[in-house]
């Protein structure tokens, strides 16, 4: 899995060695050095989701024990957002990890499924779960659907994932077994998560083909998210 972390100097680190890389033009003079691109931050996504223009009719909570709903679904530029926190999603194909035993509330089945038919799988996808459709929010009518990209932010870093499965409808703030460990969240189905500090940011009318390939959701990530922050 990928996670998306900057600093000066990793950024400095590239920029040397795409100097020693460099080849010489014919004539020996060294060609000038095109202008590094440089990746989105966390702090970057955080700043433009400071602000929430909610979209949602009402707020969600965070798990069952919450007594209120605190929750919003936000909108801007092109996706929708949260600020939650992080139950853990065991669902879909049996594993080591994630199945009967391990996992108290576990389901064989994930609400989207891989290329092959097959349910997706928790331990070794990063995905997350929206809350089912009500009349609190819809995602499908916001331009979210399975497949559709997420950027996930905890503790400075950004891991690129995929919408996965739906949970219940009046709640918020879920991901799968793989998502929570590459964040460094205690991925126990039963135990683990975090109860704040994660900020989901889906990007409306997105989609990785296949589901499951996590490249393919980093690769889609990293360019909607500099489209997010660049739009005015």
């Amino acid at each position: 899995m990928r996670i998306r972390t900057l600093t000066l100097t990793a950024a400095s680190g590239a920029a040397l060695l795409a100097t020693a890389l460099l080849p010489a033009s014919a004539s020996g003079t060294p060609q000038p050095i095109p202008p590094l691109e440089a990746p989105v931050s966390a702090a970057d996504l955080l700043a433009k989701v400071a602000s929430c223009a909610q979209i949602s009719n009402g707020k969600y909570r965070t798990d069952e024990r919450a007594t209120a709903a605190t929750i919003p679904v936000c909108g801007k530029h092109g996706a929708v957002f949260w600020k939650a926190d992080m139950d853990i999603d065991c669902d879909g194909q049996r594993t080591d990890s994630c199945n009967e035993d391990t996992d108290p509330w576990f389901q064989p089945a994930t609400s989207f499924h891989q290329s092959d038919g097959k349910p997706l799988r928790s331990d070794t996808l990063p995905y997350v779960v929206v809350p089912g459709i009500s009349d609190t929010w819809d995602y499908s009518k916001a331009g979210v659907k399975g497949g559709s990209v997420v950027a996930v932010i905890h503790d400075d870093q950004i891991l690129y994932a995929v919408v996965g499965d739906t949970g219940p409808k009046g709640i918020i703030g879920e991901a799968s077994y793989a998502a929570a460990e590459a964040l460094g969240i205690d991925p126990d189905p039963a135990t683990g998560g975090t109860d704040s500090g994660v900020t989901y940011i889906l990007f409306k009318d997105s989609q990785v083909t296949p589901i499951e390939s996590h490249d393919a959701a980093v690769s889609l990530g990293e360019r909607l998210a500099k489209e997010f922050i660049q739009a005015n």
